[in-house]
């Protein structure tokens, strides 16, 4: 075998090894970037159902106030009542002289 057949094995070797080398990189490039695509896949869900919670929540929240305003007026009313009706009472009471 000739020297210059020796040194092409040797630059062929070389080569394949570069280029298992670079395939090795390519691949683990292409598995970190799977791997982000599928947290940021995960993310944008969560994202999503967080929207989704807050929209409920925010529903639940105007109807509770709502409710807490019927029952400020339902409790203004009695209150204004039982003032009325106490005010009845002493003036029938000190008209009968009691």
């Amino acid at each position: 075998m000739s020297e210059i057949d020796c040194m092409e094995k040797t630059s062929l070797a070389d080569a394949a090894m570069r280029l298992e080398k670079a395939v090795s990189h390519l691949e683990t490039a292409v598995q970190r970037r799977m791997d982000a695509d599928r947290s940021l896949n995960a993310l944008q869900d969560d994202l999503q159902r967080l929207g989704e919670d807050r929209s409920q929540l925010a529903v639940s929240l105007d109807e509770s106030q709502a409710r807490a305003s019927r029952l400020e007026e339902a409790n203004k009313d009695v209150s204004r009542r039982l003032v009325s009706a106490m005010e009845t009472i002493r003036s029938v009471l000190d008209a009968h002289g009691g």
